[in-house]
This record gives C-alpha cells, sequence and structure tokens, in this order.
C-alpha cells in the first residue's frame, strides 16, 4: 500500500507587503486580486471578531462550487483535510460567475489561461461562519500550483475591506491595470510553455475539447458520465 502524504504547510498571508510579494492575481490581465477585493467587500461580514459569509455557496451563486481536494499523483493534497466542505470561486466559465461584477471579467477572451487561474477556496462552516480562506492558482489546465497556494488571514481581509475602493487597492499592491511590453512577454511566455491552457472555452465558440475540466486537480480524461466543471 503507498503511503500518502501531506503536502507541507502553507505560507499564511497576513498584510498587503505579504500579499504584494507572493504574487498572487500578478501581472494583468489576471483577476485574482479584484476578486479578492469583491470577495473582502461583498461576500464576508464582520461581526466583532467573527466573520460571516454573506452568500451562501452550496447555491452556486457567484460560480461557487465544491472543491474536493483529491490526491495528486504526487500522493499529496492542495489542502488539509477538514470536517466541512471547501468551496471554489473564480473561474468565469463556471454557471453563476455571470453575477460576478464586470470589473472582473472584462479581460476574459475565452480562453483557460492567465486571465481566469486564478482562485479562492473557502470553507463554509454552521450558521455561515467559514474557517480558513485560501488564494491559490492553475499551474495548468488540469491542477493548481502548490507553490502559489496561500493561506490568507482574516486581518489581511478585514485591511482590503478598509479600502475606500478597487482603483486605491490595486495602486497599493501594485498591479497595474493596463498591460505593458513585459507583461505581454509574460503571457506569450505562458503561451509558448502551457498551450494546452488556451484552449477556446467550449461556451465561448464550440464543443471543442469538451472533455476537459478546466479546474481539475488531476489529469483530465475522456469520459461519458455528468461530470462537474470546476
Amino acid at each position: 500500500m503507498v503511503k500518502k502524504e501531506m503536502k507541507t504547510m502553507l505560507d499564511k498571508i497576513q498584510t498587503v507587503d505579504d500579499l504584494r510579494e507572493c504574487g498572487f492575481g500578478q501581472p494583468w490581465p489576471r483577476h485574482g486580486l479584484k476578486l479578492l477585493y469583491w470577495f473582502a467587500n461583498e461576500c464576508i461580514w464582520v461581526n466583532d471578531d467573527d466573520m460571516f459569509l454573506a452568500c451562501d455557496p452550496a447555491k452556486g451563486v457567484f460560480g461557487f462550487h465544491l472543491f474536493e481536494n483529491r490526491y495528486t499523483n504526487r500522493n499529496e493534497k492542495l489542502l488539509p483535510d477538514v470536517d466541512f466542505p471547501y468551496y471554489l470561486l473564480g473561474n468565469l466559465h463556471s454557471p453563476g460567475a455571470e453575477m460576478l461584477p464586470d470589473y472582473i471579467k472584462k479581460h476574459n477572451t475565452g480562453f483557460h489561461g492567465v486571465n481566469n487561474a486564478d482562485r479562492i477556496i473557502v470553507t463554509d462552516h454552521r450558521q455561515r461562519k467559514f474557517g480558513n480562506i485560501y488564494l491559490t492558482t492553475h499551474k495548468n489546465q488540469s491542477s493548481y500550483d502548490p507553490y502559489a497556494t496561500f493561506h490568507i488571514s482574516r486581518s489581511l481581509l478585514k485591511t482590503i475591506k478598509s479600502y475606500p475602493n478597487l482603483e486605491d487597492f490595486l495602486q497599493t499592491v501594485g498591479y497595474q491595470e493596463s498591460p505593458d511590453t513585459k507583461n505581454v512577454a509574460y503571457m506569450m511566455c505562458h503561451i509558448a510553455l502551457e498551450p494546452d491552457m488556451y484552449y477556446i472555452d467550449k461556451k465561448a465558440t464550440s464543443k471543442k475539447r469538451s472533455d476537459v475540466s478546466v479546474d481539475n486537480d488531476t489529469p483530465s480524461r475522456n469520459c461519458v458520465c455528468s461530470c462537474t466543471i470546476l
């Protein structure tokens, strides 16, 4: 029997400086920082020291859906095992994601690439309380990058909520809205290294590559069953 080992403890980001340095949602046109700002301001509320979900992820609002946290082919899991379900947010092609504001979706090209690679994962506890919150990023079309997965503190979420607007928050973390030569080169490099991430979404054009589950943390495979697109 193969012994299954858990991955090492995730880095915890607690300040805006930590968020800037970890690279989550950077550079343009990635949408993770905008998604995080929206999540902090619209999807949580604070009562004294407790934090609550202002939406029900189990209903699939805003594109929330279950994250199974399965073992990878390295016998590891992205996140620790917990007694409550994990829910994933951020796939702009998931049912319900059309409810997200336009400033998150506006650079969505219909390709599964860097502009749709970032995710937020939450645990949904009883009475709408939630536990740990994680940020993660696809490393290819079928798995997440454990080295780009972070545990975000509640104090940082409160800090993000304190910004008067999205523009101030993005400026503080160093996110440049408009592309420059460096960022275009970054995108082209990713296309060259991981071309499979850049197939056209079946909802945007045709049914080409419809057998691929784009948010799965296990390799995709052909199937004739009813599958959930993560």
